[in-house]
């Protein structure tokens, strides 16, 4: 790696959280997946990022984020190789992060995967590819890009098909993104999607993005405080905000599907507000 790698904005730092975790499950005697490339990630990122900063977030918070992150990872593993197994040979991850799927899933052939994000996180992101020599599994392509702005058209220029079905991803995204930006995102993957894609995606708890609700807009993002960093609260139905696009939604409680698993989670009575996954498909 370079002496001064590349260093990511205050949103993109929160994948370095992400793939420590990841990192962390991957280690574990029976992980619910394994990802070869978040440890370097995580070492690639220590100049600049620390788990154990005095203004970490509180530990009840952290663990939650690893159950959240932990069963969240596996979900979209499983949709994207249901869809990959269903016909879809194009992938979009919206936001990807320090997504590694395209380099550990069991792809079949002729898949072709797209990755969008901020230019400095796709940078930091291929530096650490490069030095570690990893090989996709698929025709991997980065298109660095931001969703507030024509990232639809960064997509076609990089060989988007509008006549393939896509399997479409959005983890831990779309409450980063204000509501109208989400929107619009939601909107254009809707007409892009022929029948039979799929829209994997993430819906943080609804009361947990209340916290953030009356905090001037002014306030400086705290370092590792990722509810601070939130823009939009989660749609509270999914069915009726995919559903009216064109979109059968299939809706799992987070702790359940972590039961479901075989994580060892609390019970909880109240699930109305509780983080979300998603798994579309468009009709």
């Amino acid at each position: 790696m370079p002496d001064d790698p590349v260093r990511l904005p205050p949103v993109s730092t929160t994948a370095v959280g992400v793939a420590a975790i990841r990192a962390a499950e991957s280690a574990q005697p029976a992980p619910l997946f394994v990802d070869p490339l978040a440890p370097a990630f995580v070492d690639a990122a220590r100049p600049f990022w620390r788990a154990d900063r005095e203004d970490a977030p509180p530990r009840r918070r952290v663990g939650a984020l690893i159950v959240w992150i932990r069963v969240r990872t596996r979900f979209l593993d499983d949709v994207v190789n249901d869809a990959c197994g269903r016909g879809c040979r194009q992938v979009v991850v919206l936001g990807a992060g320090l997504d590694a799927r395209a380099f550990r899933l069991p792809l079949p052939p002729g898949v072709r995967w797209f990755e969008l994000d901020l230019p400095d996180v796709l940078e930091f992101k291929e530096e650490v590819v490069r030095a570690g020599r990893f090989e996709p599994a698929c025709d991997r392509v980065v298109v660095p890009t931001d969703l507030a702005g024509d990232w639809a058209g960064d997509l076609d220029r990089a060989g988007f098909d509008p006549a393939q079905p896509t399997a479409w991803l959005a983890e831990g995204l779309l409450t980063y993104l204000t509501e109208t930006t989400r929107e619009a995102v939601v909107d254009e993957v809707s007409r892009r999607s022929l029948p039979g894609s799929r829209f994997g995606v993430t819906l943080a708890s609804a009361d947990r993005a209340a916290s953030r609700r009356g905090v001037p807009e002014s306030m400086p993002s705290q370092p590792n405080d990722y509810v601070a960093l939130w823009q939009s609260d989660a749609p509270p139905d999914a069915h009726a905000w995919l559903g009216g696009r064109g979109w059968a939604v299939d809706e799992h409680d987070a702790l359940e599907r972590g039961r479901a698993y075989g994580l060892d989670l609390p019970a909880v009575t109240e699930t109305r507000y509780a983080a979300r996954l998603v798994d579309a498909t468009r009709v």
